[in-house]
């Protein structure tokens, strides 16, 4: 599935499903995608297909593939978790998971076009993320997805021994 198919967009979005494991766990488990994840144990592939039946298929997550236009490889995921129909809002995540696919702009990409599936097709008005305040890479992403910091965090978290802040942004539907 090409959400709103768009050929001319190098990335296009499809649910994730079962046969998309394998590629899920490997990316998760690596060092440059694992550092940015204040969840950093390492993923099985029990784990995540335990994820994908008690959070997925139950309507609490929505988990789509980034997958390249061209070829139709995957490279990464996106997804909204923690959807609160009564607020109408969702925290959202991303991550792209082929070292060779980072820096060419799929992560605003992705977001530009979650952003507009929650607002449009999930009715939702809300959706915010947390990142870890030194991420400044990912912070120029999500800003020019069209999120805005809201708050930071100070030591929200504690890794390996080392406190980090968090800052939270967050993005409305202006209808």
């Amino acid at each position: 599935m090409n959400l709103y198919g768009d050929p001319a967009m190098p990335i296009y979005l499809r649910p994730m499903g079962y046969e998309d494991t394998d590629n899920i766990v490997s990316w998760r488990n690596r060092d440059a995608v694992r550092k940015n994840f204040i969840y950093q144990e390492p993923f099985t592939r029990e784990s995540h297909e335990h994820w994908i039946h008690t959070m997925v298929e139950t309507g609490r997550v929505v988990q789509m593939m980034i997958c390249e236009t061209e070829g139709d490889r995957p490279v990464g995921s996106v997804y909204l978790r923690d959807i609160d129909r009564r607020h109408q809002k969702a925290e959202y995540g991303i991550f792209i998971g082929v070292p060779e696919a980072r820096g060419k702009g799929y992560g605003t990409l992705a977001a530009r076009l979650m952003v507009r599936y929650a607002f449009e097709e999930m009715g939702l008005h809300r959706l915010f993320l947390r990142v870890f305040a030194d991420n400044v890479q990912a912070i120029r992403s999500y800003e020019k997805a069209g999120f805005a910091r809201e708050a930071c965090l100070r030591d929200d978290v504690c890794i390996d021994g080392c406190y980090r802040d968090i800052v939270l942004m967050g993005i409305l539907h202006r209808k």
